[in-house]
């Protein structure tokens, strides 16, 4: 267990601001929220005649309870029920849908094909229909589908057997995989770019807003990001390494024309971390050589990392995207950057740092970004580990324009509730708030459902609950 100290023993904002003065944090926020109407987190924000009437956003996340087809399951829709009802005025996808079955990440995750057209449609309607029965309308709430491809990570037929497909060979990643590794030619490539333009027409068909190419987490179009020594029309300079992007938002546009497009980005990314002796993460190389990274950090260097994240968010700008999603590394092989947590999942190590330091970092990548393309719309990520102390941070940031809009992740799932309170004046719910137990990510790896087994009566009572409880037993045994 961490012996970093816990977020909710910070009573009050004096507290909380001793403790990162002494780490030599630099994480600001405020001391009082904002009343009810004149809190900066609920000012609506207008894009190009888009109006969205508030800056939460609900981030999109790996489910693991679709149906084989990759339809929505019966706990799909509950969590998307959740996500209506949130407050959020921006969804981000809500869920991470794979654009053909061999990119799943899960044998129950969506696919946007033929077959489960008529489902995601109407899982977006259940999402908008309880968004509208608890605040009674929906014209400024904006959503969007994010459209994926696992890469190496895919595990399309079972849970416990991986079917990687890589970018490239990667002499750390790959040997995480006895079984082999295969790599993508380039023509399998083109026609995959060809089906992630078919889900986004798919997408414009149902009713989405706006469709997210995903290029984050090591999955495999950021994996491409990274494929300086790949050969061909793919990889080597930057300019082949985002070729695949580029031709996904030339086809959208060409084929889905009124349809939004956004990128979900990992700005940055570390070498690869593995549990050490003592049980804490250790990166299993120097930085210096390594050159399996899109914007490697080195020795805290931000504005370094950011050079190639810079360069993609300047063709992103001239090609009419403006809706970008900062994030870092990957859950895979550095967690503790992607997604600060006090409590490893049952297969992780120890955080190696204060994970405070991980959510500053993150922040600190989003402001910089977002000083230098002011005419982008940001949303930021790494929100929940600050607990009780989000709505202080959040409003900061926002207010003082570090950010456009709060993601909300893990703590989605937790406590959907969390925007409508905080936009209301009402107490957080200090029972639901969550306290990063990593057991959203702990269930599935143990091929269980997704959910906060913790905190939501529901998934603590469910049989997985119970399963998860007895494996949790047993490794501390």
């Amino acid at each position: 267990m961490s012996e970093f100290p816990r977020v909710a023993a910070f009573k009050t904002p004096a507290a909380f601001r001793r403790h990162l003065d002494s780490a030599g944090i630099d994480l600001r926020f405020d001391d009082e929220l904002a009343p009810p109407g004149s809190s900066p987190l609920g000012a609506p924000l207008t894009v190009d005649g888009i109006r969205v009437g508030n800056r939460f956003c609900i981030l999109p996340m790996e489910g693991w309870d679709g149906t084989a087809d990759g339809a929505p399951g019966e706990l799909t829709v509950r969590r998307w029920k959740n996500f209506g009802r949130s407050g959020a005025k921006l969804i981000w996808g809500g869920e991470a849908v794979a654009v053909c079955f061999e990119g799943r990440a899960n044998p129950n995750q969506l696919v946007l094909v033929d077959a489960t057209k008529k489902a995601l449609a109407a899982l977006r309607a259940t999402l908008v229909g309880e968004h509208v029965s608890r605040f009674g309308d929906a014209g400024d709430l904006y959503v969007g589908l994010q459209l994926t491809h696992s890469g190496r990570f895919s595990r399309p037929a079972a849970k416990d057997r991986p079917e990687p497909l890589t970018a490239y060979a990667h002499p750390l990643l790959d040997a995480r995989f006895p079984r082999g590794v295969r790599i993508l030619s380039d023509d399998e490539m083109e026609r995959l770019a060809g089906e992630f333009v078919r889900a986004a027409r798919m997408a414009a068909d149902i009713g989405f807003d706006f469709v997210d190419v995903k290029h984050c987490h090591g999955y495999l179009l950021h994996e491409l990001l990274s494929a300086n020594a790949r050969a061909g029309r793919y990889g080597g300079s930057l300019t082949n390494r985002t070729r695949f992007l580029r031709d996904v938002i030339d086809g959208i546009r060409s084929e889905a024309p009124g349809l939004g497009v956004a990128v979900r980005l990992s700005v940055f990314d570390t070498v690869p971390f593995r549990k050490g002796c003592l049980g804490l993460g250790e990166p299993e190389a120097e930085a210096s050589g390594y050159e399996h990274a899109f914007g490697l950090l080195r020795d805290e260097a931000m504005d370094a990392a950011l050079v190639e994240a810079r360069c993609v968010l300047g063709m992103l700008q001239a090609r009419g995207v403006r809706w970008i999603c900062t994030t870092a590394g990957s859950p895979y092989y550095s967690p503790h950057i992607q997604r600060p947590a006090a409590f490893p999942p049952i297969d992780g190590y120890e955080p190696p740092e204060d994970p405070l330091r991980g959510v500053a970092r993150q922040i600190d990548a989003t402001a910089r970004l977002k000083a230098a393309f002011p005419d982008l719309v940001f949303v930021g990520s790494a929100y929940s580990y600050l607990q009780e102390w989000l709505p202080h941070v959040a409003q900061f940031n926002v207010r003082q324009g570090l950010t456009d809009f709060v993601g909300l992740g893990r703590m989605a799932l937790a406590y959907p509730d969390l925007p409508a309170d905080v936009l209301s004046g009402s107490p957080l719910r200090r029972k639901a708030i969550c306290r990063t137990f990593s057991d959203c990510t702990t269930g599935p790896r143990m091929g269980l459902v997704s959910g906060c087994y913790p905190l939501d009566p529901f998934y603590a009572a469910h049989p997985d609950g119970v399963r998860l409880r007895d494996i949790k037993a047993g490794a501390r045994r």
